[in-house]
């Protein structure tokens, strides 16, 4: 797989990563439907775990292209800034969507 490639599909991954734990109700998405609503915590949560996980997609395709760069605080925090940004659709559909049931 080129660079080009490998970084798209972490770009990608974050998208969908980002965005799971507000389209749907179960919990860590594989887990029981809730009954209700699932707390915003739960959701925090569960992108919280998310971010590690296409974080360990990045590190083994960054460790397969060659040598892995170190990364400080810096790199974390924007990272995890980005991840937010990438979850605000999500967000919007789940909160600020007004649905007629």
């Amino acid at each position: 797989m080129s660079i080009t490639a490998s970084i798209w599909l972490v770009i990608l991954a974050a998208l969908v990563a980002a965005n799971l734990p507000f389209i749907n109700q179960r919990w860590a998405v594989v887990g029981p439907v809730t009954q209700g609503r699932k707390p915003m915590w739960a959701r925090l949560l569960e992108m919280l775990v998310l971010y590690f996980l296409v974080g360990g997609l990045a590190l083994l395709l960054e460790r397969r292209a060659g040598q892995i760069a170190p990364q400080g605080w810096e790199f974390y925090a924007v990272t995890g800034a980005l991840f937010l940004t990438l979850a605000f659709p999500g967000f919007v559909y789940r909160y600020l969507v007004h649905r007629r049931d």
